[in-house]
């Protein structure tokens, strides 16, 4: 039980819910209710195709590589905490920047499945909790990441309601919480793999 806690709440930070939802409410602005749940269900459907296969298949893509588990969390924890910094400094993640304005007929998916929700450092980060867990683990850790994505889908259903409690400085603010957690779980992940490394050596 308690694995399944830690690893809903790392998914739920890790898709930093809710600077998604200022994302979505920029990109979906003007669209009527209906057109937005559908938004929501398709970009949150492809995030867990993503999710799943970077969870199953994260040590068999080291094995091809031939990248160590340690190396990558080293790696991997970079960029998160990367993208940690400048979700607490300007209230977005890096790979956001330089969105297209322009408007799209298909959002879900593109930018707001990727790389929003499931950018370069969720991307890495998912990969190493899913080499780190095994037999049983694996699906335990599966069941928090659903339940993450569900917890997303919820929050996204409610991003109006949140708009309208927390204004979007309230939504900035939380943006940059989820940041200072993220930079937390980025140090645990560089450290985690600083220590394998000198273990090994």
């Amino acid at each position: 039980m308690s694995l399944f806690v830690a690893t809903w709440v790392k998914f739920f930070f890790l898709y930093a819910p809710f600077f998604v939802v200022s994302m979505f409410l920029s990109l979906t602005r003007g669209d009527n209710p209906a057109s937005r749940r559908k938004v929501v269900n398709r970009a949150v459907l492809a995030a867990l195709a993503i999710s799943v296969i970077l969870l199953f298949f994260g040590s068999t893509l080291f094995e091809i590589l031939g990248i160590t588990l340690d190396s990558f969390r080293i790696g991997s924890g970079v960029l998160l905490f990367l993208s940690a910094v400048s979700l607490v400094r300007d209230g977005i993640r890096t790979h956001a920047t330089g969105m297209p304005a322009e408007e799209r007929d298909d959002i879900s998916v593109v930018p707001l499945a990727i790389p929003t929700i499931i950018g370069p450092a969720t991307i890495g980060a998912i990969l190493v909790y899913g080499a780190e867990l095994k037999g049983w683990d694996v699906m335990i850790g599966l069941l928090g990441m659903l339940a993450a994505l569900a917890g997303l889908a919820i929050t996204l259903h409610l991003s109006s309601v949140f708009e309208r409690i927390l204004g979007r400085t309230g939504l900035n603010i939380l943006s940059k919480i989820t940041g200072l957690i993220l930079a937390a779980m980025a140090a645990q992940i560089i450290l985690s793999g600083v220590r394998g490394f000198l273990e090994s050596v």
